[in-house]
């Protein structure tokens, strides 16, 4: 089995009450954040940060999206149905959840189908939907360093949780088999929750796709 292992691994954290993982890139750009959870703004305040990246709407992802675009000046970047999502202020309310999340506009429209230059580094976007619609995977291979930003969509030893509006098993797992498994076994993955796994030890061991 490949071992999970890289010799710079990004600055990572954690924070809101679904323990969100938010990384930290260096591009030659500038800094690239993905996600943005409760107090990933006031973790990242004194860190310059040239751009934000959302892999998805759901409000865990979301929550200091505003603020941190305020804080930092930098445009943010998201599917089109992630700013949708962001738009819709009832959203969360039809969701059972009586919270509403700032909403953000995109300086930046992401989408699956070409290779796409974020502050000077280089990505392969991936749209993997089943999770939640717009979802997106960012990879980015580098020499030997090859590594997938994949918010909710895989998971040390899961997937993401399929009964949320929008959500669809089959989609999801389909999405994970055609895009993400073609990858390198030694790709390591930094989801949205919990530690960072690898595209080989998931194709082994994962029990969702077996």
């Amino acid at each position: 089995m490949n071992e999970v292992t890289t010799p710079t691994p990004p600055k990572m954290f954690t924070g809101g009450a679904l323990e969100t993982n938010s990384y930290l890139l260096s591009c030659p750009g500038g800094n690239l954040l993905i996600d943005a959870p409760e107090g990933a703004a006031e973790a990242f305040r004194d860190i310059p940060i040239s751009l934000l990246v959302l892999t998805h709407g759901h409000f865990d992802h979301v929550w200091d999206a505003a603020e941190l675009a305020r804080i930092h000046h930098c445009p943010v970047a998201m599917h089109a149905t992630t700013e949708e999502m962001l738009a819709d202020r009832q959203l969360l309310r039809r969701f059972g959840l009586d919270l509403e999340v700032e909403p953000v506009s995109a300086g930046l429209l992401l989408q699956e189908g070409k290779r796409q230059a974020l502050l000077g580094s280089t990505f392969d976007i991936f749209e993997v939907p089943g999770h939640c619609p717009g979802s997106l995977c960012f990879h980015n291979n580098t020499g030997e360093n090859s590594v997938l930003f994949g918010g909710d969509v895989l998971f040390a030893g899961g997937v993401g949780r399929w009964d949320l509006p929008g959500g669809d098993r089959d989609l999801l797992l389909h999405g994970i088999r055609s895009k993400l498994f073609p990858l390198s076994d030694t790709t390591i993955v930094y989801p949205g929750h919990g530690p960072s796994t690898s595209i080989g030890r998931e194709k082994m061991t994962n029990p969702y796709l077996q």
